[in-house]
């Protein structure tokens, strides 16, 4: 999922509407490569977020201030606040069918020049001044890219024009006849020729599209009827080049699939929303990176390690009492020792001393002189029984004690990987629903909706999806994973539930590395300089009965040994 031209385009009106005019009043480094920019336009502040994250670029309002993440802001930060603090925004502007856009600001020190270019690995914010840059989040030498540099004090150059692509507003049928005419794959897919051979069509409109015409977003680029595939994209098109946007979202119960400014027929649940920023923010969460909500952790923090320490001595406590089995013996033995000496006892007797086993001491056995003998054995015996069913009961109590505390080191690990609100929430509604959370209860951030696994596509094409907390978890295996999926999970810590899809192929030993470094990663142990993943079959993987979510157990797992390495490393 990636900002398109269109959705660039519907941004960029929604951004002249509300910023153009205002005066940028501060400037902070959110994260390692996003910045926030408050904006005070028609009487009312703005909160603009610019982020070069390689896997998630974005930018879009926010409906609260933006905070500092970073203890020591950034070269690029520092110079923000020198040429555009205080700055006013004087026009946006977007290249024809381009995915970057650009804020002209008049500032203290004369015009300058804002570029965003948010594209997946290649993404970057630039601050130019007369068209040179002064620096960028992304530097970009000679090694890497010839005829596009991005250094400081060098000029600023747009990506070369887009050749062998049509406009598809402009577009005729002859010339729709042509393009499938020259698709020479006969497995090659209608929306992969439409993403391929028009201008600003992503694979999620190029899907629409063709699942609009015939139902089906995989038919073959040989099998459709050019005429129907023509109109319908005209029907969709022509609406978007005369800036008639819909924003929305695709939301299920198991969070937000995507987001676009049409309606989507091709995936379930989508509604509109009033703004694109909004949408925008549904689908990626607030944002923030892992070090900018450390104060909203704290409390979060505080109610598991004390959690923790209260399950724990309950467990301590548990497995004393199975090594107290001769605590109970005695009893036993006491109430016979009682019956064989009974016409022994003399009245009023307080203790019986005798032996049970010839190895052993004597029993020193008190007795009730208010009881019979025979009264004395019976109590003796009642508290051999009721000690002997609460220890029936044990095993069992040791065992959802552990699994707590282990649901809780996960959670510990969901906690220190959050890097947005949406995360941190799902950490303090699993607290308050097992009951550990204290004092008010922890109320679900408005408008947060629920996180969303990771995909990743290897080079090959292969699907993996990694759960990075438990809630994910619990998804990435049972809902998005199949019986002979692969199935991987770091060996003996907390730590994501990775799954690679097979679909029917072959899966090569480089794409389980890849999922097992992931794995690696997003665990306990991601510190480490190698980490033991585990291996299986999905159909291998059960939850535990009675267990959090994401707890499970597995079996036939192979390991391979592997650095923990994220998605951009990893890939």
């Amino acid at each position: 999922m990636f900002l398109d031209a269109f959705t660039l385009s519907a941004l960029l009106d929604e951004l002249m509407d509300t910023l153009v005019g205002g005066r940028v009043q501060d400037v902070l480094d959110v994260d390692a490569t996003g910045f926030g920019f408050e904006v005070y336009a028609d009487r009312k502040r703005r909160y603009l977020y610019l982020s070069a994250d390689p896997l998630t670029p974005r930018l879009h309002l926010v409906d609260e201030k933006l905070r500092r993440g970073l203890v020591k802001p950034t070269q690029l930060g520092l110079l923000f606040r020198r040429y555009v603090e205080g700055g006013l925004i004087t026009h946006i502007s977007q290249p024809p069918w381009e995915r970057i856009l650009q804020f002209d600001v008049q500032g203290p020190e004369g015009e300058v020049c804002i570029v965003v270019e948010p594209m997946e690995r290649r993404s970057n914010i630039l601050l130019l001044q007369k068209g040179i840059i002064l620096d960028c989040v992304r530097r970009v030498g000679p090694d890497e890219n010839r005829y596009r540099l991005s250094l400081p004090a060098h000029e600023y150059k747009f990506p070369p024009p887009q050749v062998g692509k049509h406009d598809p507003v402009s577009l005729i049928l002859p010339e729709m006849e042509a393009i499938f005419e020259q698709n020479e794959d006969p497995k090659r897919k209608a929306q992969q020729v439409l993403a391929s051979r028009l201008l600003g069509m992503s694979p999620l409109l190029a899907k629409e599209i063709v699942f609009r015409a015939f139902g089906d977003i995989n038919l073959r680029a040989h099998d459709v009827d050019i005429a129907r595939l023509f109109e319908t994209l005209q029907s969709l098109v022509l609406p978007l080049s005369k800036r008639g946007w819909q924003p929305g979202i695709a939301e299920t119960e198991d969070g937000v699939s995507a987001y676009s400014v049409y309606p989507l027929t091709s995936l379930n649940g989508w509604h509109p929303v009033p703004t694109l920023s909004e949408a925008l923010l549904a689908y990626y969460g607030a944002p923030v990176g892992e070090d900018a909500y450390r104060a909203a952790k704290i409390p979060v923090q505080a109610a598991m390690t004390e959690a923790k320490a209260k399950l724990s001595a309950k467990l301590a406590s548990l497995e004393k009492s199975m090594t107290d089995e001769s605590e109970r013996e005695v009893l036993r033995q006491s109430g016979e020792l009682i019956l064989a000496y009974q016409y022994g006892l003399q009245p009023h007797q307080t203790v019986l001393t005798a032996q049970y086993d010839p190895d052993q001491p004597d029993l020193t056995i008190r007795l009730d002189p208010s009881l019979t003998p025979l009264e004395n054995a019976q109590a003796y015996f009642s508290r051999y029984e009721k000690a002997k069913r609460a220890l029936d009961d044990v095993p069992r109590l040791i065992e959802e004690t552990r699994n707590e505390l282990q649901y809780l080191q996960q959670l510990e690990v969901d906690l220190e990987f959050a890097s947005n609100w949406p995360e941190i929430d799902e950490v303090r509604q699993a607290l308050q629903s097992n009951g550990h959370w204290q004092g008010a209860p922890a109320k679900r951030i408005a408008g947060s909706g629920q996180s969303a696994p990771l995909k990743v596509v290897t080079p090959e094409g292969h699907v993996i999806w990694v759960g990075r907390n438990s809630r994910q978890n619990e998804l990435v295996t049972f809902n998005k994973g199949s019986a002979q999926d692969y199935w991987l999970h770091a060996r003996g810590v907390p730590g994501a539930h990775v799954v690679i899809k097979v679909d029917g192929k072959r899966i090569p030993p480089s794409a389980i590395e890849q999922a097992a470094a992931l794995a690696a990663y997003y665990s306990a142990s991601r510190g480490e300089g190698k980490v033991t993943v585990d291996v299986t079959r999905c159909v291998y993987v059960k939850k535990i009965k009675g267990a959090g979510a994401g707890m499970v157990t597995y079996r036939n797992e192979e390991t391979v040994l592997v650095k923990p390495q994220r998605e951009e490393s990893a890939s």
